[in-house]
């Protein structure tokens, strides 16, 4: 949908879980399709009357402020997420107040601070300077709570080309571990855990504890960590979880101090929750071509499916190039995935 709405392109999506017992659009679906109707204008979606099919004519991107109510089956990333390809293209500036979870167990939705510390630092290399994200309540599932504040001032034309073929050496580690309506002593003993699993890789560990009282830390009682490795470069690879009914908080900053590292292990240049958001930005580039430096870890099912994607909408390329320099110990790992921009202007800034 929001290549879609990039490329100006109609398109029609069929077959939406249409083997499944409730078959067609989820909640959290209609409830993204109504986001996306809200920040743009002249946008025509009909859905059709099993839900099982959706036609989708793209307006232009207008941005403004407004509140999105999300529903408490996705956490409030789910929607964060697309609102940051379509905010730097926008013709007003992004202010949307997201009200929900703020975070889920073992998901594949990026939580807030993954946004943060994850998604956004990609955008500044891409050129999209102020970009924010505020966390004002947390919301731990089930009943959520939480008010997360997006907000996108840089409005820019097109994205930079962007080379990044170099594996950058991690220089420090930082992380939040925050709890809502539990012990504060629960951050000390997840800080504890993940400290001890990090101590060995000899950079400088720096978790901070968030503890949230009272009408701020939402409805439901939850602690969770997030885990960011960052190098001088700006680049950030990260792990993040929260930890479900019964568990202990050690065993949640062992765990994703372990998958820190795991992701560390199996990443170049940008960890896997980024590659999507660089590919898009890169193949809507100026017409240049931007190159990106991947783990062949990183290439699965779902990196498949963007580069088709991609191909369809844009009709661009990716081109993938066995990075393998026999002279370098490790380098048989490596890729390179070169894409040409399709010199994409923002409706906003285009001269009539």
């Amino acid at each position: 949908m929001i290549l879609s709405t990039l490329s100006g392109k109609p398109i029609k999506i069929v077959k939406i879980r249409s083997n499944e017992l409730n078959p067609g659009l989820k909640d959290h679906e209609v409830s993204f399709l109504r986001l996306l109707e809200a920040v743009t204008n002249g946008s025509h979606i009909e859905i059709s009357y099993t839900g099982t099919t959706i036609i989708y004519r793209p307006g232009i991107i207008i941005g403004g402020e407004l509140t999105h109510n999300c529903p408490p089956t996705k956490p409030v990333g789910y929607f964060i997420e697309p609102m940051l390809y379509l905010a730097p293209f926008s013709k007003k500036k992004f202010s949307i107040v997201f009200k929900g979870l703020t975070a889920t167990e073992n998901s594949k939705d990026a939580g807030v601070e993954a946004i943060k510390w994850g998604l956004l630092p990609i955008m500044e290399k891409f050129g999209v300077r102020e970009v924010s994200l505020h966390i004002l309540k947390r919301g731990s599932p089930p009943l959520g709570g939480g008010e997360v504040h997006f907000l996108c001032n840089s409005l820019i034309p097109s994205a930079l080309t962007l080379h990044a073929l170099d594996t950058p050496k991690f220089s420090a580690i930082r992380g939040v571990a925050y709890c809502t309506r539990v012990s504060p002593s629960v951050v000390n003993r997840m800080i504890d855990a993940a400290r001890n699993v990090l101590r060995p890789t000899g950079v400088e560990v720096n978790i901070t504890a968030d503890v949230w009282r009272g009408e701020n830390a939402g409805k439901s009682p939850g602690f969770g960590i997030t885990l960011v490795a960052e190098s001088k470069k700006g680049w950030r690879v990260l792990a993040e979880d929260i930890g479900g009914a019964g568990a202990l908080p050690e065993d949640l900053g062992e765990k994703v101090a372990y998958e820190l590292l795991q992701e560390l292990s199996t990443s170049a240049v940008v960890g896997r929750n980024q590659i999507l958001l660089s590919l898009v930005l890169m193949a809507i580039g100026k017409e240049d071509v931007g190159r990106l430096k991947l783990h062949k870890d990183q290439i699965d099912d779902n990196f498949v499916w963007y580069l088709r994607d991609l191909k369809e909408i844009f009709g661009t390329e990716v081109y993938l190039k066995d990075g393998a320099d026999d002279s370098i110990p490790g380098e048989e790992n490596y890729i390179t995935a070169s894409i040409k921009g399709v010199g994409f202007t923002s409706a906003s800034k285009k001269i009539a």
